[in-house]
């Protein structure tokens, strides 16, 4: 391949991943200061792009040279959102997950798959008081953050209003992208253990806070059960649900998953590694997402579907997740 048909090809994988209202000339127009007939020779491989522009363009858009070049070695190149950034407000995390969700639902085919080893974090925004717990829990247990060390959890002391707010509109956004979730009967151990821990460890100010917390995370599962039923998803109370995003809920007995999330947009892949319980970083890169994606087609194809059908399953699944909650309360 020439160092013309590379540039179409490099090109054409930024075309690929554009939100359908983006035209390529526009952009690359805008991203490296050109006319749009200057931009089109581009576009066309009849004006080669400089060293400095494709330093440009690849950070703007995220991609490696080595994909351009067809280089074929072990090296994968990952976007680590924010590593280079202070630890900031809580709040500011949220609105970057917002941000990535909105960005998702810009494109007009996609869908996300998720290997849930833990519950998936939007959830717990679908009632306050379990949003909150989980909130105090990452910022005190996870984040480390000094203001927390000494306290105790109360929701009439953190209520953090305005992170679930956020996370409301999280979810609400979350509703709007078709997804298949890969869940397996530990899913929700790592919550209850947090809930348990707290409890011995008297870090809750009162029993009547630990009780909210735990009826909240009934209430959640009974969402979530819900929506394995309809295999739609929707906000709780919600009353016309026809125009959302389906879910497929699959429950695999044998493993367990690593919080990663894929996605398809306009057939253009793209996978998501969790690390440090809250962090995630992203590639595009084609070898590295065809291993993931082939990887949980897989453990799907050895996996039940709970959602829609199989309602023996369904309730088994959940049943045992509420055995757990009962053994928290007594």
């Amino acid at each position: 391949m020439n160092a013309a048909e590379l540039q179409i090809n490099f090109l054409k994988q930024i075309k690929n991943q554009l939100p359908s209202h983006l035209a390529l000339v526009d952009v690359i127009a805008e991203q490296l200061n050109l006319s749009n007939d200057s931009a089109y020779r581009r576009i066309r491989g009849e004006s080669p792009l400089s060293l400095n522009e494709l330093k440009v363009l690849c950070e703007y858009f995220h991609l490696s040279l080595d994909q351009l070049l067809r280089i074929n070695n072990d090296t994968v190149v990952f976007q680590a959102l924010g590593i280079n950034a202070a630890q900031g407000d809580f709040t500011d995390y949220l609105k970057g997950l917002l941000k990535q969700l909105k960005f998702f639902n810009s494109f007009e085919k996609r869908e996300m798959l998720y290997q849930c080893k833990d519950a998936p974090f939007f959830y717990f925004y679908l009632f306050p008081e379990i949003g909150a717990f989980k909130t105090f829990c990452w910022l005190k247990s996870v984040l480390n953050k000094p203001d927390y060390q000494h306290k105790t959890f109360s929701l009439q002391e953190f209520p953090f209003e305005e992170c679930n707010r956020l996370g409301q509109i999280i979810i609400k956004e979350y509703t709007s992208l078709p997804s298949t979730e890969l869940w397996n009967f530990e899913s929700f151990n790592s919550s209850l253990n947090q809930l348990e821990y707290y409890k011995e460890a008297g870090l809750f100010k009162g029993e009547k806070d630990f009780i909210a917390v735990l009826h909240s995370f009934e209430k959640m599962l009974d969402h979530l059960e819900e929506q394995a039923r309809s295999g739609i998803k929707f906000m709780p109370g919600a009353a016309d649900v026809t125009h959302n995003a389906y879910i497929k809920f699959y429950v695999n007995e044998i493993i367990i998953g690593n919080n990663s999330f894929l996605l398809d947009l306009n057939g253009e892949q793209l996978s998501i590694v969790t690390y440090n319980v809250l962090d995630y970083m992203l590639t595009k890169d084609i070898r590295f997402c065809k291993k993931v994606f082939d990887g949980f087609n897989t453990l799907v194809g050895r996996s039940t579907l709970i959602s829609g059908t199989g309602e023996k399953e369904r309730n088994k699944f959940f049943r045992a997740q509420r055995e757990k909650i009962n053994q928290l309360k007594k």
